[in-house]
């Protein structure tokens, strides 16, 4: 057996250029199925965790719009309260939300603004690079301060600690002067890395001051951080949530809850499906690269009929001829299928340098491209192996 090893090691050297061309081959679909398997599950791993940092590991209690009249239950400090005190909830705090436009430096730009309270950090995970968060005296007095993200400070100050700069905020064409206390990078910045064209800039600022701005002392919705120790499905402590709210009000289906955790699931669900159909893709490649290994052993196979017919006739069996071409095939494919998982892996690195997610080697997705590829090497390589070896050795040796 050792002896048929070295002697497939030996045809293989014979054609290196050849060889080393079919192993590129092999090299490069195993390189896309490690690939791909490391982005899905690093990538739904990050977005997993951006969309937990921006709220959306929990859920929010608002008022309904379902009903006949179309009447909508605003939401004051006494719904808040009774939400407070459900044994289901951990953290709530009351969150307006508004479009509005941002300018400093004669420059403007569209952002998005969060009233929010002094819960805020511990309910969408703000993590404070510079400065501090809204504190309670800033919402007891409804004051001018705010927080932006580090894209904000970077497109209007060129650095992160912008701490004491002014700038002007309008919500409803009402242009008042708020001060940065803090700075914070939401998540692990890859939606901002990757999307960051596409969606606006963050300012947080206390919701008492949007109500100064509005004129009211109202809020669109409660957001609301679960208490763990209830093993709870999050829909179901919605239901009681809303319930406790039209209880307390006596009303029905005045309010409902909006399960984040359900629509982040379902964001996370079509990534996944899509890192399948790039994954077959890969696996269809790496089969097309696995065919070469076929026509190449087919192309040895023709080149060598004569040698075939010599070790026949000296008494090789068709066993031993038949496992010399399997090894060659097989050997091609183990190499291709190393060098495949050093350049997935590389790329999977320089990528995560660039957009800013977290490398990680998943032992699980290169053991799958290599078993897939060493499999449909091995798969490929039987069909020359068994012409190979079906050969009579006269009719071989009359080859010239």
């Amino acid at each position: 057996m050792f002896d048929i090893l070295l002697c497939s090691i030996r045809n293989i050297g014979r054609k290196k250029t050849r060889s080393f061309l079919t192993a590129i081959g092999v090299a490069i679909g195993v390189a896309s199925v490690v690939l791909i398997g490391n982005i899905s599950q690093s990538g739904s791993f990050a977005i997993n965790n951006e969309l937990d940092s921006l709220g959306l590991d929990g859920l929010t209690v608002s008022a309904s719009t379902r009903t006949a009249d179309m009447e909508k239950k605003p939401l004051y400090d006494q719904h808040l309260d009774v939400i407070k005190k459900s044994e289901y909830v951990k953290q709530a705090m009351p969150l307006i939300t508004r479009n509005a436009e941002v300018s400093c430096h004669n420059l403007q730009t569209n952002a998005l603004v969060f009233g929010v309270n002094e819960n805020a950090n511990k309910i969408i995970s703000l993590n404070t690079l510079h400065g501090r968060s809204i504190n309670k005296s800033d919402v007891c007095g409804g004051s001018n301060v705010c927080i932006v993200d580090q894209k904000f400070s970077q497109k209007f100050y060129s650095r992160n600690n912008v701490i004491g700069k002014k700038i002007l905020i309008t919500l409803n064409l009402i242009p008042e002067v708020y001060e940065i206390v803090g700075v914070v990078k939401t998540g692990t910045g890859l939606i901002d890395n990757v999307l960051g064209n596409y969606i606006p800039n963050f300012v947080y600022i206390p919701y008492t001051s949007v109500q100064k701005i509005t004129g009211t002392k109202t809020f669109d919705q409660i957001a609301v951080k679960i208490n763990d120790k209830f093993n709870l499905p999050i829909e179901e402590v919605g239901a009681k949530l809303a319930q406790s709210l039209e209880n307390h009000c006596k009303v029905y289906d005045k309010y409902i809850s909006n399960n984040l955790s359900k629509q982040r699931d379902g964001l996370i669900r079509l990534l996944d499906i899509i890192a399948i159909t790039l994954s077959i893709v890969g696996a269809i490649s790496l089969i097309v690269a696995s065919l070469s290994i076929m026509i190449v052993m087919l192309v040895s196979v023709g080149e060598r009929t004569r040698e075939i017919g010599i070790k026949k006739s000296i008494g090789a069996s068709r066993i031993s001829i038949m496992v010399e071409f399997l090894l060659e095939a097989i050997i091609i494919t183990l190499i291709g299928s190393i060098l495949g998982i050093l350049m997935g892996n590389s790329l999977f690195f320089v990528g995560s340098k660039i957009f800013g997610f977290q490398f990680t080697i998943k032992i699980e997705n290169n053991l799958l491209g290599f078993i897939f590829a060493t499999s449909t090497g091995l798969i490929f390589g039987i069909y020359p192996a068994i012409k190979a070896s079906k050969m009579n050795p006269v009719d071989a040796l009359k080859f010239a």
